[in-house]
């Protein structure tokens, strides 16, 4: 057996172990709220849960994701409950029974406090009802999933240049403010945004093969190889005006690597050979710019920002670790370049020193002294189980593809994209 083989061997080791002994147990034993349903809103670094605080939809259908993924993934009972624990609150508390879509989000008590329709908190919910549809065979999660997907295509598709809106109002009405957070621009369409609907389509299409979906899913990949990637540098640009002006300089080394194996899964889903093959060269080039210019010469990690090939935030975020992995095995999945696994388990070393936290979740980041950052969440409106979980569900899923003969724990069932 070569090193490849083994150091693919150890990594499936260590993250099934990471998924079923370290990350899942801390969001069914701390995060579960069983006094009002759902999950509490905002963990301290501390672990300290502060109950009182709001739970946003994109939290929450992280979570509906991960639960139903990992049931896929290893087809372990427990998580199939969890996720229709799950389910029965999303559907409850976050669907807008009036005009459809998902609000932003609730108070605990599960009022809602915030009713704006972000396209990207749309997205993800198609992302986890498909899964959790998948999971389940529950047929109102598909048929929700649906009407969501509609209304998107209704409302927020821009006809004229193409591409989708960042947000819109409860009726599906424009926003003047149309940011995702306070650090993004304010310009109405976005790299992340068009990512999370390329990673939606993607997901909804595998079990709902409808052809106009599949018009818009290979139109969303378009968008990413014509627009939103720089052919040039290998990076995604960041925001948009309506005409598709670039309106940024930054880009964010986590989404590049993240955007280059969605969207070769998106390329792979649509069965598109003469896509796969422009993605696969696109996906080559953006990981290889990546080695060169974000990775740490040093331990091995993913840096978080740069500009102009120049790194511009030094400090190590949580989830782009997670992305990096799944990403550099993507790599190596193309072309068999050994230095791919490396720069893998090389970032997967670098998660295990610096970002395990004592509960069993990850820190938010580490500065450049390595640090943890105590005045981030342990979890939150962003922090979640979607990244660092799917990097563990793609190493179960991928290993046994990669390898024919493999000591399998009983607990992981090999599944396909």
């Amino acid at each position: 057996m070569g090193s490849t083989e083994k150091q693919l061997l150890l990594l499936y080791s260590e993250l099934e172990s990471e998924l079923h002994d370290q990350i899942l147990p801390f969001w069914k034993e701390k995060m579960v709220d069983f006094s009002t349903g759902g999950f509490h809103g905002r963990a301290l670094h501390d672990e300290t849960i502060v109950s009182d605080a709001p739970r946003g939809s994109v939290l929450n259908a992280r979570i509906l994701w991960t639960f139903s993924a990992a049931y896929n993934a290893t087809g372990r009972e427990e998580y199939l409950e969890f996720a229709r624990y799950s389910y029965e609150y999303f559907a409850a508390h976050f669907i807008d029974k009036e005009h459809g879509g998902v609000y932003w989000s609730v108070n605990a008590g599960g009022t809602v406090c915030n009713d704006r329709k972000q396209i990207y908190a749309q997205a993800f919910t198609i992302y986890a009802l498909s899964e959790f549809y998948k999971a389940s065979d529950t047929s109102e999660a598909l048929l929700l999933a649906i009407d969501i997907y509609t209304l998107i295509e209704k409302f927020a598709a821009d006809h004229k240049h193409n591409g989708y809106t960042e947000a819109l109002s409860a009726g599906w009405k424009e926003l003047e403010d149309q940011r995702l957070s306070e650090k993004d621009a304010n310009e109405p369409k976005s790299m992340n945004t068009h990512l999370h609907l390329l990673e939606a389509y993607t997901n909804l299409f595998l079990v709902w093969k409808d052809k106009e979906l599949k018009i818009r899913l290979q139109n969303l990949l378009q968008l990413h190889l014509d627009k939103i990637l720089n052919s040039r540098t290998g990076h995604f640009r960041l925001f948009f005006d309506m005409e598709w002006n670039v309106k940024s300089a930054h880009y964010s080394y986590g989404h590049d690597i993240e955007g280059a194996w969605l969207m070769r899964r998106a390329a792979m889903v649509l069965d598109n050979q003469v896509l796969i093959n422009a993605v696969n060269l696109k996906v080559l080039f953006m990981a290889r710019v990546i080695l060169a210019e974000g990775i740490s010469r040093h331990d091995g990690s993913l840096l978080n920002e740069g500009k102009n090939g120049l790194v511009t935030d030094t400090s190590r975020h949580w989830w782009p670790q997670a992305e990096a992995v799944i990403g550099f095995c993507d790599a190596w999945e193309i072309g068999r370049d050994a230095t791919f696994i490396e720069a893998a388990v090389n970032t997967w070393n670098f998660v295990k020193s610096h970002l395990k936290h004592p509960s069993g979740e990850w820190w938010w980041l580490v500065d450049e002294n390595l640090q943890p950052d105590f005045s981030q969440d342990l979890a939150g409106e962003w922090k979640c189980p979607y990244h660092n979980s799917r990097l563990c569900i793609e190493i179960l899923k991928r290993v046994p593809q990669w390898i024919d003969v493999l000591p399998f724990s009983a607990s992981s069932q090999p599944a396909k994209y």
